[in-house]
């Protein structure tokens, strides 16, 4: 099952940041986790069997465009279609708000999420994403 991530599914969430690899020392996850559900314009996906969080996927849209962040599967149940049913979710999420395109970010040596990705239908747009960071946070 795919649902909204509650309240209560913070914890499981981050302990599954860590485990799937996705997080990273300079991310709070716990900040990320509260800025995403702040409002309307993100969410964070869950998906759920018997009670426990096997994946997530984090989805936003900026006005223009949609952004995927922090798909995540735990690694004892990876290979399942938990992923690809994620990204599903975020795409139909996107579509019900009009956005017609989703990017995302993936770092270059990860070289078997972007086979996934691949098979998914993304494609390298050959676009450099900068960054600045405007404020250190808490």
């Amino acid at each position: 099952m795919i649902r909204t991530m509650r309240d209560g599914d913070a914890e499981a969430v981050v302990a599954l940041w860590h485990a799937a690899g996705v997080s990273r020392p300079w991310n709070d996850p716990a900040r990320d986790i509260a800025f995403a559900r702040q409002g309307p314009h993100a969410t964070i996906l869950v998906a759920e069997a018997e009670g426990v969080v096997l994946g997530t996927c984090m989805v936003g849209e900026d006005g223009h465009r949609g952004w995927v962040y922090y798909l995540a599967v735990d690694p004892r149940h990876q290979r399942r279609g938990h992923g690809r049913a994620l990204m599903a979710a975020a795409e139909a999420w996107l579509a019900a708000r009009g956005v017609w395109k989703l990017q995302l970010l993936l770092r270059p040596d990860n070289a078997a999420v972007r086979d996934f990705y691949d098979r998914l239908g993304y494609r390298d747009t050959r676009a450099v994403c900068l960054q600045k960071v405007i404020e250190a946070g808490p």
